[in-house]
């Protein structure tokens, strides 16, 4: 990781991007980075296009406002491209990772991506599967542990187990169905 990676997330309301984020920047924090976690939204309600975002930081943070120029992309709702301007401000060194069955090239394409990388994940399945509602958010984290490397994966992995369980005191089923997913997430994304 570079001095200060940042990331935007897209996606629709309920689908757990702002939880995302901030959790994301509560394991990063945890680890002895510095963190912002933020949502954009304004009168939005379930299912309207969303914005999230994070800056993690080896040293404090002195920005303020909306990621414009992320080093990574990370889209929990596959129906937004080419409805929201997920490439808006993609450098060629940047990360986009994409909650869709299609493969690395098909989404590339689609988009008219040439620079940076690519990476697909079946999130929505993969939350389906263990958690038995498609909430894409937790496998979506660990396929962005996979092909970031913001931090160590084994320690993100412990302080996500601890707020969930913390969050969740009452629903151990809960907390063990998103460690499977963000589990089965790392190891099935896939990029070019």
């Amino acid at each position: 990781m570079g001095q200060l990676i940042e990331i935007r997330w897209h996606a629709r309301g309920g689908q757990g991007a702002k939880t995302a984020a901030i959790l994301l920047a509560e394991a990063a924090q945890a680890a002895g980075k510095y963190i912002q976690g933020f949502p954009e939204y304004g009168p939005e309600r379930m299912g309207a296009p969303i914005r999230a975002f994070n800056r993690i930081s080896d040293a404090p943070i002195t920005i303020h406002g909306s990621v414009e120029q992320p080093d990574v992309v990370v889209v929990l709702d596959p129906t937004l491209i080419g409805k929201a301007p997920i490439a808006e401000g993609f450098p060629p060194h940047g990360v986009l990772l994409v909650n869709t069955p299609k493969a690395p090239s098909d989404i590339r394409r689609k988009i008219g991506l040439e620079g940076g990388k690519v990476f697909t994940v079946d999130a929505s399945k993969i939350s389906v599967e263990e958690m038995g509602r498609d909430i894409p958010n937790a496998p979506m984290m660990g396929a962005l542990m996979r092909v970031s490397r913001i931090m160590d994966y084994e320690e993100f992995l412990k302080v996500t187990r601890e707020q969930m369980e913390h969050k969740f005191r009452n629903k151990p089923e809960v907390v063990e169905g998103n460690i499977r997913a963000i589990e089965r997430a790392y190891r099935e994304v896939t990029g070019e």
